[in-house]
C-alpha cells in the first residue's frame, strides 16, 4: 500500500495548483487548548487544556457541557510549561476504555498515566488514574507532552531536554537520563509497563524505556495515518527551529542531535563517535518585528476534501500566527498570518481532516484553491469501476476536447490520450492494479479518480 500512497502524492505534484491555507472557525470556549485526540473510528475530538480539563467536541461543533476528565490541582502543576499536556487513546479503546495522559505534577516532575471511560462514553472514571511513569524534572520549562500510540501498537512518549537553556545537565544526548528523548513503551505485556524487544538499550548500557536520543524540545509528533512514517517538531534555541521525518519502517536508536547540534548548525562541541539524523526542513530565528520563534508540530494530510493538500506535512509558528506546510521540494512554504492565532497544537479527525488551535477556539483547517484539482465525485467519476477494457466519464466543467493521463503505482504515465466529451478510453492494454486516471482540459484544469484495473 505504501507505493500507492507514494503514486498519488507525485500525481497532485505534478498537477499542482498554489495553495491557500486557510482556517475557519469550528468550536469555541477553550482555555489553553494543548492536544486534540480521538480514539479509532470515534468521530468525537477531544480537546486537552491545560489545566487540566478534557472536553469533547461533536461532529457538528458543538461542545459538551461537561468535561471528559478534569484533573484538579491536587493531582497537577499548570502555567507556563506545565499541566495536562498530552492524551492518547489505546487502539483498543472501543473495547478496553483506556486512554493515556501526559501531565505535570505537583512536583514538576512528568507523569504519564492510564484513566478508564465510565459507563457514560462522554465521561471518564476520574478515579481510575493509574500511574505507568514519572520523570523528574530539574527544571519548569522543556517538559515535551506528546504521547502517541505507533503503528507498532506501542506508546511513544516524547520529553523536553529538562529545561533552563543549552540543556545545561547535557540530558538529551545521555543514553541513561530520559529527558531529551523518545521513549516507547509496551502498555499491554507487564504492569505498569513493558519494554519492546528493540528498544535500542535492552541489554546494553543506557535506559531501557528509549527509543531516540537528542531531542530539545519537541513541541508535538505524529505519525502518517497511511504509511506510518514519524514526523517530530522539536522547538530551537536561538536560531533554528526544525522537522524531523523517519519513514517508516520505523528504525530505532537514532539520534536527533541536540545540544550538539541546533538545527543542521552547530550548536555545541561533542566528543566521541557519533551519528546524527538532521531534520528534512528548518527555519531560521529574527526577521522584522519577530520577538520570538517555536514551533508547533502538525500533521500530514491525509483527507479527502483539499486534495491539493494530500501528503503535505503542515505545522505553525506559535509567534508569528502563521501555518506552514513542507512542499514538493522539500522547501517550507508559508500561509499569511493569522493574527491572535497562537497556536498550540494540531488535530487530525477520523477523517484525516486536519484542526489547528490556539486561545480560546479550535479551527478547522481549509484549502481555498480546490476549483482547479479535485478528486470531488460530484465533479468527476469514472465507470465502471473496477473495470477491464474500457472507461467512461462523468464530468462537470470541463473544457473538450481533453487529455486523458494514467499513471501506474510508480509514477510513472502509461497512457496518454486526448479524448472527446462522451467518448471512452479504452484500458485493455493496462495490467491489473491501481492507477490514478486524470483529465486535463484546454483551460488547464485537472480532475482525477482512482481506478481498479481488474
Amino acid at each position: 500500500m505504501k507505493k500507492l500512497f507514494t503514486f498519488i502524492s507525485i500525481i497532485l505534484a505534478q498537477l499542482t495548483v498554489a495553495q491557500s491555507v486557510n482556517i475557519v472557525s469550528f468550536a469555541t470556549g477553550f482555555s489553553s487548548p494543548t492536544d486534540i485526540s480521538h480514539p479509532v473510528g470515534d468521530a468525537r475530538l477531544f480537546v486537552v487544556q491545560q489545566g487540566g480539563a478534557i472536553k469533547i467536541v461533536n461532529p457538528n461543533g458543538t461542545v459538551n457541557a461537561t468535561n471528559f476528565l478534569t484533573l484538579t490541582s491536587a493531582t497537577i502543576t499548570s502555567g507556563g510549561e506545565r499541566g495536562l499536556l498530552g492524551l492518547a487513546f489505546h487502539p483498543n479503546y472501543a473495547t478496553n476504555g483506556y486512554f493515556y495522559v501526559n501531565y505535570t505534577n505537583t512536583s514538576g516532575n512528568t507523569v504519564i498515566a492510564r484513566y478508564s471511560v465510565s459507563a457514560n462514553p462522554n465521561i471518564a472514571d476520574a478515579t481510575s488514574g493509574t500511574i505507568l511513569l514519572t520523570v523528574n524534572q530539574p527544571f519548569s520549562n522543556h517538559n515535551g507532552g506528546s504521547l502517541k500510540f505507533g503503528p507498532d501498537g506501542y506508546l511513544y512518549i516524547a520529553t523536553g531536554d529538562g529545561g533552563s537553556a543549552g540543556d545545561p545537565g547535557n540530558r538529551a544526548q545521555n543514553i541513561n537520563d530520559n529527558l531529551g528523548k523518545m521513549l516507547r513503551i509496551d502498555v499491554d505485556s507487564a504492569s505498569p509497563y513493558g519494554i519492546p524487544a528493540d528498544n535500542p538499550f535492552v541489554g546494553v548500557a543506557g535506559n531501557d524505556e528509549i527509543w531516540a536520543i537528542g531531542l530539545r524540545n519537541p513541541w508535538k509528533f505524529n505519525f502518517d495515518r497511511l504509511n506510518g512514517d514519524l514526523w517530530i517538531a522539536d522547538v530551537g534555541q536561538n536560531q533554528f527551529e526544525e522537522i524531523n521525518h523517519v519513514t517508516a519502517p520505523l528504525v530505532p536508536g537514532l539520534n536527533y542531535g541536540w545540544k550538539c547540534y541546533e538545527g543542521n548548525a552547530v550548536y555545541s562541541s561533542c566528543s566521541g563517535t557519533l551519528s546524527f539524523t538532521y531534520p528534512v526542513a528548518q527555519y531560521a530565528h529574527g526577521g522584522p518585528g519577530v520577538v520570538c520563534n517555536s514551533i508547533t508540530g502538525g500533521y500530514v494530510y491525509r483527507g479527502n476534501q483539499y486534495p491539493n493538500m494530500f501528503g503535505k506535512y503542515l505545522f505553525a509558528e506559535y509567534c508569528t500566527d502563521k501555518i506552514g506546510y513542507i512542499n514538493d521540494s522539500g522547501a517550507i512554504v508559508w500561509s499569511n498570518t493569522f493574527n491572535n492565532l497562537t497556536p498550540t497544537t494540531f488535530g487530525e479527525d477520523v477523517n484525516g481532516e486536519l484542526y489547528i488551535a490556539g486561545g480560546n477556539t479550535l479551527y478547522k483547517i481549509v484549502d481555498t484553491s480546490l476549483a482547479k484539482n479535485s478528486f470531488d465525485k460530484e465533479t468527476f467519476s469514472i465507470y465502471p469501476n473496477p473495470a477491464n477494457s474500457e472507461i467512461y466519464f462523468k464530468t462537470k466543467g470541463l473544457q473538450f476536447p481533453a487529455t486523458a493521463l494514467v499513471v501506474d503505482t510508480t509514477g510513472k504515465t502509461v497512457l496518454q490520450q486526448e479524448i472527446a466529451e462522451g467518448s471512452s478510453l479504452s484500458i485493455s492494454q493496462l495490467p491489473a492494479g491501481l492507477y490514478i486516471v486524470t483529465l486535463r482540459d484546454q483551460a488547464g484544469t485537472n480532475v482525477s479518480s482512482k481506478l481498479t484495473v481488474q
